[in-house]
């Protein structure tokens, strides 16, 4: 039995070999060309991705790379938690940490009631609410891993990773410009830089540039959006499970779990991190390698796509999209300026 299984495991591993690896240099590519042209590595490694299509219908390449759009996707959603401590979040005070709930939570909603008056299926509003709200292209990855299967969704994960990541930097760019010409002091600038940029490279690099107490601030604000993904993800796994419960009863499936395994295993690597006997090494590690599984999974998905099926979307998702970052940004002025 023990031989047996040996050799299916060893089989499956020369099947997701070919797969894995040409993710992984479509990925490196893509992490190079960002350091030096300072672009996000996301866009980039979608953008990459999907110039290698062809790789995805080659039965050699195609199990490694189905493989590693679902479950490398997920290996990196669950390492994001390393980045969390409950303590950072309890720093924060009652004030910016009800600004940030209320925020996500009015982002999302707002994006799902206009994307089903567009003549959108209502879980893209999800999807890109989700993302706008949260952490950018990480989120949209996380959300689509736990929403249910149908025909757009792949198409409408990568539309919205490239979308939240050209708005993101954007943002990077034109936020510390609003900050000045509303004279936010140091701590109001950080919520609202960390409250309203999508990704967390961004944050940094635009709090940082306004000065180490903004910088810091951005930083942890952006952390408890991050800290967001989980109760999202719970919203989304109920989703699925509701469909799935429909299906069942008429196919016999089984219904998925209620939180999906890596929203559990975020949930424990942020609680061992909130400990506090976690090394920054160790820390530092987990992050870097939750930054490249998810660099290689949209790797996988990029050559899972054609390009023409993205540009099939029109003109309505991307004015969704806008708005909900303008919405968003509006929403975190207002309350500042009403805390204030």
């Amino acid at each position: 039995m023990t031989t047996l299984t040996l050799g299916a495991l060893q089989t499956r591993g020369q099947d997701l070999l070919p797969g894995l690896i040409a993710s992984a240099i479509v990925a490196a590519a893509a992490s190079f060309l960002s350091e030096h042209y300072g672009a996000p590595v996301m866009l980039f490694a979608l953008l990459l991705g999907m110039s290698m299509n062809f790789l995805a219908t080659e039965s050699k390449c195609k199990p490694g790379i189905e493989f590693t759009a679902r479950e490398v996707l997920r290996i990196g959603v669950a390492l994001l938690g390393i980045r969390i401590t409950f303590g950072q979040i309890a720093a924060l005070g009652w004030e910016p940490v009800a600004l940030v709930v209320a925020s996500v939570v009015l982002t999302i909603l707002i994006s799902v009631v206009v994307a089903r008056a567009i003549g959108f299926n209502p879980l893209f509003g999800l999807l890109s609410g989700g993302a706008t709200a949260i952490c950018g292209a990480s989120a949209a990855l996380a959300l689509a891993a736990a929403l249910p299967a149908h025909p757009g969704k792949e198409r409408a994960t990568l539309f919205t990773v490239i979308g939240v990541s050209a708005l993101s930097t954007l943002a990077m760019i034109a936020y510390p410009m609003l900050v000045r010409a509303f004279d936010l002091p140091p701590v109001a600038a950080g919520i609202f830089l960390g409250g309203t940029i999508h990704d967390v490279a961004q944050v940094v690099g635009a709090g940082y540039s306004m000065g180490q107490e903004t910088g810091d601030t951005a930083t942890v604000i952006k952390l408890m959006r991050i800290a967001m993904l989980l109760p999202i993800i719970l919203v989304a796994a109920m989703i699925t499970r509701t469909r799935a419960a429909k299906d069942g009863n008429a196919e016999g499936g089984e219904r998925p779990p209620l939180l999906p395994w890596f929203a559990v295993g975020f949930v424990a690597l942020a609680a061992i991190n909130s400990t506090g006997w976690v090394p920054q090494s160790v820390v530092g590690a987990g992050n870097e390698l939750s930054r490249w599984c998810l660099v290689i999974a949209i790797s996988a998905l990029g050559m899972k796509t054609q390009l023409k099926e993205i540009a099939s979307v029109g003109m309505k998702p991307v004015a969704l999209m806008v708005g909900e970052t303008v919405f968003l940004a509006g929403l975190v002025l207002i309350a500042l300026r009403w805390l204030n």
